[in-house]
Formats: structure tokens, C-alpha cells, sequence
């Protein structure tokens, strides 16, 4: 090595670092309301402050005055393709159907893993049998296992819970005449329907399940007081 290189590279190679640091820094800088000082050049002024609450104005948002400048506004189809939830008065059924046969076919494919041959025997959540009596022990008795007939208030809920989250690892993946197959399945399961059931909106609306009367709704108003 000639005389002199060793201390020339190492000069080279210490302001490549700083070039390569003053880049890293130089966004965070300005992300900051201020700008590195050059040679030359004096340091720009940071940002004005701003009133508690407000967003300091930025480069980065976007002309119609979203902040980032990305993503788009939802249009009527994106908020419609999620809000897709039943109440219990069934409004917003779809128009469908689906048959206790069917229903089965599709719970034996898909459902009979987590949930057992006839609904009742898991490993997770029992969706049968209704209690004797259509009891309702699960003030008094920690052990009682809640299921569809024992415990679900309406079918309508039944088929909304279905559609927007089974199966467990496909939720959303089932067409609404198979959510309605299923629901016919899971009351057959409960002896709530015949098996020649065939189940639609009209038909899942029109269904009193046996734990209707034990749940009331929610008529607080807000505040300190609860009933």
C-alpha cells in the first residue's frame, strides 16, 4: 500500500457514513418541523406550536385533507358488503333457503370437528341438547352447558352468528342458503323442527326458541344507575 492510501480511504470511507447518516436522519428531521443545517446554510425554523388538540399542518397529507394521503373513502358497496348483522326482529334477512338434510350434510363437512356427531358431544361449544323441561338452571348450577336450544333467545341471532363466523377457520366462507341449512340442522338437533324443515327468512323469523322470555332488553338509559 502506497504511502498515505490507508489514511485516505479511511477518510473516504468515514464521509460515505456521515453522507448515508445525514439521509437516514434527514425525514426523521423533517417529520420533526425542522431540517439538518448544511454547510452554508442556516437551519430552517422549527414549526410554529399549535393549540392543544390541533394537527400541526403536514407535506404529507393529501389535497381533500386525509393525513397520509393514501386509501380511499368507502363507498355505499364497501360499507354494505360488512354490514350484513340480524337482529333479533330478523331485519335484513337474505333471500335463501336451506333444508334439515342439507343442513346436515354440511355440519357432517364442516362443523362435526369442534362440534361433535349430534351437537352434544364437542370438544368446544355444545350446540345440543335442550334441557327437560326447558329449564334454566345457569343462575344456580355453574356446570350447566348452554346450547342452541337450551339458551340461544332467537334464531334469527343464530343465523347471523353463523354466517359472520363459522366456520371457525373459514369465517364468512358459507353462501346464506347454507347458513340457512345449518340453522335447520342445529334446531332439528334441538327438536325444534321436523326433519323435513325447510328454513328461510320468513320461516327463521317465525321460530319461538324456548329461552325467548328469560332474556329482556337492555332499557338503561346511561348514568350511575343500574337496573
Amino acid at each position: 500500500m502506497k504511502p498515505g492510501e490507508e489514511s485516505r480511504r479511511r477518510r473516504t470511507g468515514a464521509g460515505l457514513i456521515d453522507g448515508l447518516a445525514a439521509l437516514a436522519i434527514a425525514p426523521i428531521l423533517g417529520g420533526l418541523g425542522c431540517a439538518p443545517a448544511t454547510d452554508g446554510a442556516a437551519a430552517a425554523p422549527p414549526s410554529p406550536p399549535t393549540q392543544a388538540g390541533e394537527r400541526a399542518p403536514s407535506a404529507e397529507s393529501a389535497p381533500d385533507g386525509r393525513m397520509y394521503g393514501f386509501g380511499t373513502a368507502a363507498t355505499a358497496a364497501d360499507i354494505a358488503a360488512f354490514d350484513i348483522d340480524i337482529g333479533p326482529d330478523g331485519a335484513g334477512l337474505p333471500p335463501g333457503q336451506g333444508s334439515v338434510e342439507e343442513g346436515l350434510a354440511i355440519y357432517e363437512a364442516k362443523c362435526i370437528a369442534c362440534h361433535g356427531a349430534t351437537g352434544s358431544e364437542g370438544p368446544w361449544d355444545r350446540l345440543a341438547p335442550r334441557l327437560p323441561a326447558d329449564e334454566f338452571p345457569f343462575a344456580e348450577d355453574p356446570s350447566a352447558r348452554s346450547t342452541v336450544g337450551n339458551y340461544w333467545p332467537y334464531a334469527t341471532t343464530l343465523f347471523d352468528y353463523t354466517r359472520r363466523a363459522m366456520p371457525f377457520e373459514f369465517p364468512g366462507s358459507l353462501t346464506d342458503d347454507e347458513v340457512y341449512a345449518l340453522v335447520a340442522a342445529m334446531l332439528y338437533m334441538n327438536d325444534l323442527v321436523p326433519a323435513d324443515a325447510i328454513m328461510d327468512s320468513a320461516a327463521v323469523t317465525n321460530i319461538v326458541m324456548p329461552a325467548r322470555d328469560r332474556f329482556v332488553e337492555d332499557d338503561r338509559a346511561g348514568g350511575p344507575e343500574v337496573r
